[in-house]
């Protein structure tokens, strides 16, 4: 992969991450109405994070 691919795969992981962090936000609002989707959300967010730090090291590994 190369640096532009990667810069491309970390706007689009930072998207996802923000929008599950959103998602999980918004759910915890609602509490505790819909508590039934805490941990199916809260996988989604540390997934979402996960890769995103992951392919940060990966670029920062580039420089």
């Amino acid at each position: 992969m190369d640096a532009d691919e990667l810069k491309a795969k970390i706007k689009k992981l930072n998207s996802q991450a923000v929008q599950a962090k959103m998602d999980l936000h918004d759910l915890s609002e609602d509490l505790p109405t819909g508590w039934e989707k805490i941990m199916d959300v809260a996988q989604r967010c540390h997934d979402a994070h996960a890769a995103l730090t992951e392919a940060r090291k990966q670029a920062a590994a580039l420089a």
